[in-house]
């Protein structure tokens, strides 16, 4: 069993990452690391998780042998911080995405993994998911010819006073929900962008907005000629789609990327339309077994720190677009693997969760 801390125990570690984790066959959580140690001992009596320490004590913690990975759930601007002394102390380190909040940070988090000889995996839970890799195998056998243009929606209504909202935490759609559709244009086209368009609202009359945009829309240029256009939004109902529209057909996966939902696609060419519902499956555990099996493997994890990086560098290239209104060039070198269907793991769904 690898043996995870959990470093930040809000809502995500909360409804997904620790219930997960019990679904994942090959991990365990050893210990809570929290800034609020009542609500971290409640959730550790429900997981049956034997430690709970506070931040103060992360170092500590990782200088003893209970704690092979972690899993970093903190704001944004938290995270290379906590993966980089948990490089440093010889853990394997699973961040939530976005990577970073700057390029610089991303390239300090993979160079301290790489000199540390750990794993750094960004966590793109949808890389373990069997209908975003049924997608992207239709795409690769050629099942609507060329991929052609990608559109997307991910949108809800984010609750006042959340760390989302903070700048400081280089918080926003964009980076919350937009870094969804980004990862799956830049897969479904295997390239990576070369150039981003991009423009915002950020409504007046909102207090939620008064440090971020509502509602992002962006276009992505890729090398072959292929279009992405997506919108993220925090202002708007709750959708999350995309579609592919190829040379001979065009292919959707809605849902397409919450994890509270099972996925449904729909395949049409040649005026036929075939439809797949796909398990319910815990992508927490998924992505969390995954990971664990690279580790024991000795087999570094697709979702690299490298992945989450050029993620970041579309990110920051939309971000400038919106805010000076010209295109921005991207430079990300080709990736050299794509989520494969022999990644997905089939986690069985839990109702063991405690939110407080």
């Amino acid at each position: 069993m690898i043996r995870y801390a959990v470093v930040g125990a809000g809502w995500i570690s909360q409804e997904a990452f620790l219930p997960g984790v019990a679904q994942s066959g090959n991990s365990v959580i050893s210990a809570i690391v929290t800034g609020d140690l009542a609500k971290g001992q409640k959730l550790a009596d429900f997981h049956g998780v034997p430690r709970v320490v506070p931040y103060e004590a992360y170092d500590a913690l990782l200088a003893e042998d209970t704690v092979d990975a972690v899993y970093i759930a903190l704001p944004n601007s938290l995270h290379a911080d906590y993966a980089i002394r948990a490089a440093r102390a010889g853990k394997h380190i699973l961040v939530e995405k976005p990577l970073a909040t700057t390029e610089a940070e991303a390239l300090a988090m993979i160079e301290a993994a790489r000199q540390a000889g750990v794993f750094l995996m960004t966590a793109y839970r949808l890389h373990n998911e069997p209908g975003t890799l049924a997608v992207l195998d239709h795409l690769r056998k050629g099942s609507i010819g060329t991929p052609l243009l990608f559109q997307s929606i991910f949108s809800f209504q984010m609750a006042a006073g959340n760390h989302r909202l903070r700048a400081e935490h280089w918080g926003g759609p964009l980076q919350d929900v937009g870094v969804y559709c980004v990862n799956a244009a830049r897969h479904v086209f295997a390239e990576e962008p070369f150039e981003a368009t991009a423009t915002l609202t950020q409504p007046q009359d909102d207090p939620r907005f008064a440090e971020v945009e509502a509602t992002i829309a962006a276009t992505l240029r890729f090398p072959s000629g292929g279009i992405a256009q997506f919108i993220g939004s925090f202002g708007a109902g709750a959708v999350d789609n995309y579609r592919v529209v190829g040379s001979l057909g065009d292919i959707e996966l809605d849902p397409g990327f919450k994890f509270e939902t099972a996925m449904k696609m729909r395949l049409r060419r040649n005026g036929v339309t075939e439809e797949t519902s796909f398990p319910q499956i815990d992508h927490f555990g998924a992505q969390c077994a995954y990971f664990s099996d690279c580790i024991a493997a000795g087999v570094p994890p697709e979702a690299d720190g490298e992945e989450g990086l050029a993620d970041m560098r579309a990110l920051l290239a939309i971000e400038a677009a919106a805010r000076t209104g010209q295109p921005q060039a991207i430079a990300s070198p080709p990736r050299p693997r794509h989520p494969t269907p022999d990644m997905a793991r089939l986690a069985p769904v839990t109702t063991h969760r405690l939110l407080l």
